[in-house]
Formats: C-alpha cells, sequence, structure tokens
C-alpha cells in the first residue's frame, strides 16, 4: 500500500500516514511473513528527526556546571550545597506544553518503583530482612523539587509490590541538618545492621555518620537510631568539605577490619578513599587510595563488590580470591553517568587495579548509556544474588514536576554478573520477579523486513510491555555492499546506512508524529567482526519543546554464534531496553502528548539501505504492582 503523506518542513508535523495492514500475532509461530514497504515511505515518516539536532547527540546531554551566575543564567539545583545536579539547565528557560491533566496522569508509572508524591533521588542502603526487601531513599516530603532531604522507606516481598513506610531518618541533628544523604547498609556476621550515610551539617560541611535499627526483631526496620557521637567521619586533610560522600557498603578483611569506600577527588582525579574499621565508630584512612583516575572529577556514590568468574551466583562483599573479579563503579559528578571497570583487588595493601587500563573508571564502560545515575547494589543472601537499584529522574521542566506533583523513580532491580563470554564486562538483567506481572502475550515469527519498511503491530494498549526480539540479517549481496567501521548510533534512526539501523519503535502513535526508536546499527553483517550499535532514539518521543531528546547508545559486543537480540521493558514514561543480554543497557524517558493511552502503538522497522531483516518476538503485556501505603490499620 503507497503511503500518501504529507510533510510541512517549516512545522515538522506529519498529518497523515497510512501504513501496511497490522501485523495479527499467533499464539503458535506462523510461516515467514515478507513485508514489503518502498524506503520512501520510512524516510519521510522520519524526516523531522533531522530537526534540532544540534542538541543532540550521541553523548550523554551533560549539566554545565556556572561559575559566574547573572540573571541569565542559573546553578543547577543541588551544586551548591555540594551534590551533583538536581535540576536541567537544559529546560531552564524552555516554555512549558500545555499539558492536560490526563497527559500528567498517563506518565505516572505503572510497575517501577516511586513514592506516592514528590521528589526522590538516589537508592540508599538496599536490603532483605527477615522476609522484607528494604529500599531508602532520597526523598523530599515537601516538594517535587529536590531538598528537604531524608529517607524515605519502603518493604517488598518481591521488589515488584511495595508498601510505603513512614520517613526512616530526617535531618535533625547538628551533623545532617542540611540533608541526609546517601549511604549503605552492611549486615554483621552477628545478625546486627550498620547504616552508614553522608550528613550535610549545619556549616556545610559533607561528614560520614552511624546509624542503626532501634529494634533489630522488627522485620520492618521501622525506627533508626543516630549514634551519639556521629560524625564518624570528617573530611581528612587535602580533601574539600563538599567533596567526601557516599560510603560504601563494608567489607571485612582477613586481618578482621572492616574496609569502607568514601568518593572524593582531588583537583580533577577522582579518588576512593579506603577506611578501616573494627566497630564501625572509630576509622583509620589508609595511606594509599583504592584507586584513581586522573580528568573523571568528582566521584560519588562508589560502589565495590566481587564477580565470580565462572558462577552465575551472587557474591558477599567480603568474598574474595583467584575465582573473583571486583567491580569498581562511581557516579560522576561531572557527567552524569554511572561509569564502572572491572580488575583486581589486592588485599595486602587494598589497592585494586583495572584489567584493561583503557577502560578504567570513568572513561570506559557504563553500567547505563541513557538516563541513569547513583546506582548501588546490595547481595540478596535469599537467592543468591546481587541486585543493581538505579535512579532515573526527569528530563522534563521543573515546572512540569510541580504540576504532576512527583518527580523521578528507581529502575526494575537487575541482577549482576560477570559476562562469561566475553570476561570484560556486566550482563545486567531485570530480576525474574518481573515476569509474575505478564498477562497475555502476542508471538510473531519470521517477520521479514525489506529496506526502508516500517511495519505496524496489532498491539493494543502499548504502553505496558514485555517486549522479546530477535534479529537474523540478510544482506543484499548483488547490490555491492561496503563496509564501513565508522558508525555509531549517529543523529537517530533517520540517518540511514547499508546496515542499519533496524529494531522497534515504542511508543509511537498511528502517524509517527510521536515514537522512541530502539534499534541496532551494525558496519557488517559478519555478526562476531561487525562494528554493533544498541541505540535509543528520542529525538521524535514528545512534542513537549521543554522535554530533554537525545540519542543514548554504545556499541555492543555480539559473537558469531548468537543472534541480535533486545529487551524491552515499556512502562508509560520509562523505556528500559537490554541488548545481547544486557550486555549494553539504555533507560530512557518519554514523555508524548498523542501516543499515551488506546493511542499508543509498537512497530518494527528497517531503515537499513541494503540489508534486509527477519524477525521474530514475543510481546507480554504486563499488569501493575500493587505500591501503595502499608496497612498499619488492618494489623492488630
Amino acid at each position: 500500500m503507497e503511503a500518501n503523506i504529507s510533510y510541512d518542513t517549516k512545522t515538522s508535523n506529519i498529518y497523515h500516514a497510512l501504513h501496511t495492514p497490522m501485523l495479527n500475532s499467533s499464539k503458535k509461530p506462523s510461516k515467514v511473513i515478507i513485508v514489503t514497504f518502498a524506503s520512501i515511505v520510512f524516510l519521510i515518516s522520519m524526516v523531522a528527526l533531522i530537526i534540532n539536532q544540534s542538541q543532540n547527540s550521541f553523548k550523554k546531554i551533560e549539566i554545565i556546571h556556572v561559575t559566574n551566575i547573572s540573571s541569565s543564567i542559573k546553578l543547577p539545583r543541588g551544586v551548591a550545597q555540594g551534590v551533583s545536579a538536581k535540576s536541567n539547565l537544559y529546560n531552564f528557560h524552555k516554555v512549558s506544553y500545555n499539558w492536560t491533566n490526563a497527559m500528567i496522569s498517563w506518565q505516572r508509572t505503572a510497575f517501577h518503583f516511586q513514592p506516592q508524591k514528590n521528589w526522590m533521588n538516589d537508592p540508599d542502603g538496599p536490603l532483605f530482612h527477615m522476609g522484607w526487601y528494604h529500599l531508602f531513599y532520597q526523598y523530599n516530603p515537601y516538594s517535587s523539587i529536590w531538598g528537604n532531604i531524608t529517607w524515605g522507606h519502603a518493604v517488598s516481598k518481591d521488589m515488584i509490590h511495595w508498601l510505603y513506610l513512614p520517613i526512616a531518618m530526617k535531618p535533625n541533628k547538628w551533623f545532617d541538618i542540611n540533608g541526609v544523604w546517601t549511604g549503605s547498609a552492611t549486615l554483621l556476621p552477628d545478625g546486627k545492621i550498620i547504616m552508614l550515610y553522608t550528613g550535610d551539617t549545619n556549616e556545610y560541611v559533607q561528614v560520614q555518620n552511624l546509624a542503626y535499627p532501634a529494634n533489630l526483631s522488627d522485620p520492618l526496620l521501622l525506627d533508626w537510631v543516630k549514634y551519639a557521637n556521629n560524625p564518624i567521619i570528617e573530611p581528612p586533610p587535602g580533601i574539600g568539605p563538599k567533596n567526601f560522600r557516599d560510603p560504601t557498603t563494608a567489607w571485612i578483611g582477613p586481618d578482621g577490619k572492616w574496609r569502607v569506600l568514601i568518593g572524593s577527588k582531588k583537583g580533577q582525579t577522582g579518588i576512593s578513599l579506603v577506611y578501616k574499621t573494627t566497630n564501625f565508630t572509630n576509622f583509620e584512612l589508609n595511606d594509599r587510595y583504592l584507586h584513581a583516575v586522573p580528568g573523571t572529577g568528582m566521584w560519588e556514590c562508589v560502589d565495590f563488590y566481587p564477580v565470580s568468574i565462572n558462577g552465575t551466583n551472587g557474591l558477599d562483599t567480603s568474598i574474595n580470591g583467584p575465582q573473583v573479579k571486583h567491580v569498581l563503579k562511581a557516579s560522576l559528578d561531572d557527567t552524569k553517568v554511572d561509569s564502572y571497570a572491572i580488575g583486581t583487588y589486592f588485599i595486602e595493601n587494598d589497592t585494586w587495579v583495572p584489567d584493561n587500563p583503557n577502560e578504567d573508571v570513568g572513561i570506559g564502560l557504563l553500567l547505563d548509556y541513557g538516563r541513569y545515575y547513583a546506582s548501588k547494589t546490595f547481595c540478596d543472601q535469599v537467592k543468591k544474588r546481587r541486585i543493581l537499584w538505579g535512579w532515573i529522574n526527569e528530563t522534563d521542566s521543573e515546572s512540569d514536576d510541580l504540576k504532576k506533583g512527583w518527580a523521578s523513580l528507581q529502575t526494575i532491580p537487575r541482577t549482576v554478573l560477570l559476562d562469561q563470554k566475553t570476561g570484560t564486562n556486566l550482563l545486567l538483567w531485570p530480576v525474574e520477579e518481573i515476569e509474575s506481572l505478564r498477562l497475555s502475550s502476542d508471538e510473531y515469527e519470521g517477520v521479514v523486513l525489506k529496506p526502508g519498511s516500517v511495519v505496524p503491530l496489532n498491539i493494543t494498549q502499548a504502553t505496558q510491555l514485555d517486549i522479546f526480539v530477535e534479529f537474523e540479517i540478510e544482506s543484499l549481496a548483488s547490490e555491492g555492499i561496503i563496509s564501513n567501521d565508522n558508525i555509531d548510533c549517529g543523529k537517530g534512526a533517520i540517518e540511514r546506512s547499508a546496515f542499519g539501523p533496524f529494531g522497534i519503535l515504542a511508543i509511537a502513535d498511528d502517524t509517527l508524529s510521536e515514537q522512541t526508536p530502539i534499534y541496532f546499527r551494525l558496519s557488517n553483517t559478519s555478526l562476531g567482526s561487525s562494528n554493533t550499535f544498541f541505540c535509543v532514539d528520542e529525538t521524535r518521543s514528545s512534542k513537549a519543546p521543554e522535554v530533554e531528546k537525545p540519542v543514548y547508545g554504545s556499541k555492543v559486543p555480539v559473537f558469531r554464534d548468537e543472534k541480535l537480540s533486545m529487551r524491552v521493558l515499556v512502562d508509560h514514561s520509562i523505556i528500559e531496553s537490554f541488548a545481547q543480554g544486557g550486555r549494553t543497557v539504555i533507560s530512557g524517558r518519554v514523555y508524548p502528548t498523542q501516543a499515551i493511552y488506546g493511542a499508543a502503538r509498537l512497530f518494527l522497522f528497517n531503515n537499513a539501505t541494503h540489508t534486509n531483516i527477519k524477525v521474530s518476538l514475543k510481546i507480554w503485556h504486563l499488569g501493575s504492582a500493587s505500591i501503595g501505603p502499608y496497612p498499619f490499620h488492618q494489623i492488630k
């Protein structure tokens, strides 16, 4: 079917577009379906992606730090107080879209953790205790913008369905009066729980404090006691009072001493300070850093933990040995990304060395190549797995968030394993409990997409989905294809090459005026030798001008014996995408104005010029998680 499209280059609107008939799924795999669609249809329907590309790039957009404040330039929220930016300069001068209540209501997620209202940021002290998973989080109880930071608290039996509890800790002592900031939990062998956290003092100095449960026999851990002689650690000589924060979970060495890391910087060198203790009230600073990387700036929310070289279980934080590698992760204040590296920990002098210096912390791999920050792991001792939490903030404006009455959410928790095929990266994957929300499913087998085709799928209510897709490549050799190793995510899905992009269009409307492509782009068709990129293009995810709409992505390793594969979790305004079993992960926020409720659609597309793509996919519709207040009134 030919598409009749009228395109106005001045307004960048597609007024009318007809697609091939929707593909109907079958519960049993069907025979190969050949879908031919003229390449001009896809090009025209996506041409507006090229508009306003100047502010979008493959790299994550960075928040500029301002030193000279004038009437026209505003310092990002939080920076003056000594933490990473909690507001976006990108949309400071943008005029907000005229959001309706229906649009705003649609943006709230159905199965991601977020408070009932107001602002949330970093996950804190996740742990398992007496049958409950506990999540603490940075929380503003008074507003949907950052400030007045307390510790929110929630519990869950499965990390999907959550119950809100009363605030765990408030800024009410001189050593944390300006904020109860990020911290970590340590479970001691005798069953005690130690919570170390950063407090912002009455003089705006970052110090480390100790808290512990008032009653260990309480499964909900409702009451917390702050150690009377806090702070237990103050900034050492040479460390700035606003550059000393976020203690890690402690681990114990063969000498019986516990170690804790604290993030900091010296000049522009990011560093991890090592402190030792036997009682968690008296600490000594090592004369060496665990690790330092020049040019990476302030390290915050540092994380350090072992991963098994050959095993499939998560390890306790104190495990070490020849069959173990150690992951060092830092949240980079300058670039707002969570960077990690894999290496070897030397317990004899408490230092760590990356396996590949070219992929060191801050200059190599990211846990997530999208909107993601301040992550923290914990060891789930019940299911023997390491779980990763991460904060996803908003990419709209503060005025939008004030209108919504809430801001930010946490990712679906992810399991963490070393990739045994590469040995050089982690595999991150949604916890299996998310599958409990699966309802009905749709399956498509052997759908062939010719160059330039875009195919709608007959999926209703495409806003809560768990999508698994596999792609097979068929090059059109007669066309004389030339390999091109100089590829990346480019300017988005509009930018064509011989071998990509191809993938899915999520949260799209019928006319494709709003869409979020999630796609692969290859340098050639020989998997194993091809440079393969995995990307998410948000440039046309919304018509709202104040919303950030970057192109995210990274190279992903693919072996010859593998098919290209992606898993995508769609939950209203968040999309989490996992390539090749979790080797590369991208999280993004989208704020459509039209592709909402029943108008949201899902498409397959192939915008390569010289490649046919055969697609097999299964789509589960997901129900909503139960997230609400703990029913104290029902408990006798």
